[in-house]
């Protein structure tokens, strides 16, 4: 296993996961509730133990979610066979994998923050890959208002600079959710154009 395999399957495996809440964000509901997010295909990376891929396979969603750790993927795939659920599963490092089809939207909340920001616009270049044209990436922008991280505070002025307007169309509707922890995100709905 390299490093990065290594520090997060540890924490996984040390239940050192304090970003885990047990259940699917509020942020997914959000989307749901005010119908920006329909049955599609969709990308979950840095999935977890995800509960989110399980509330959109349970709605009907061609869903794909993507993990580095070991552990999160067999977690997940265990919590899906429970309740005779389906989802592709993939584990793997999500800068070296490239899907076989693309997707029409992808549920971004832990995998940026997660990253140091030096490896933000490769990130970003992965996420215009995936999606097909039109497609929708659920942006959740956390705000921690602290140097350092995981989690790293994503600046909304780094973000538009990060997600330009020439390969984004950013929508103008964007709501607050407060998070867990004291932490608040900034949610957007970004396009492909």
């Amino acid at each position: 296993m390299n490093s990065k395999v290594n520090e997060w399957e540890n924490r996984y495996q040390t239940g050192s996961i304090g970003w885990d809440r047990g259940s699917s964000s509020n942020n997914l509901k959000y989307w749901l509730d005010n119908g920006f997010l329909m049955p599609c295909r969709i990308l979950i990376p840095g999935c977890g133990n995800g509960y989110e891929v399980i509330k959109l396979a349970e709605l009907g969603f061609d869903v794909v979610a993507i993990d580095i750790a070991p552990t999160a993927i067999n977690n997940l795939q265990s919590a899906l066979d429970k309740k005779g659920l389906k989802a592709e599963l993939i584990l793997s490092d999500f800068f070296k994998w490239q899907p076989t089809q693309k997707f029409d939207a992808i549920f971004e909340q832990t995998s940026l923050c997660a990253l140091p920001p030096e490896l933000w616009k490769q990130y970003e270049s992965q996420l215009t890959h995936w999606l097909n044209p039109q497609g929708k990436l659920f942006a959740q922008f956390i705000q921690t208002g602290k140097e350092g991280g995981p989690p790293f505070h994503c600046e909304l002025n780094e973000m538009f600079d990060l997600f330009p307007e020439n390969r984004w169309h950013w929508s103008e509707e964007h709501s607050l959710q407060e998070k867990e922890l004291g932490k608040t995100e900034i949610l957007y709905l970004l396009r492909r154009p």
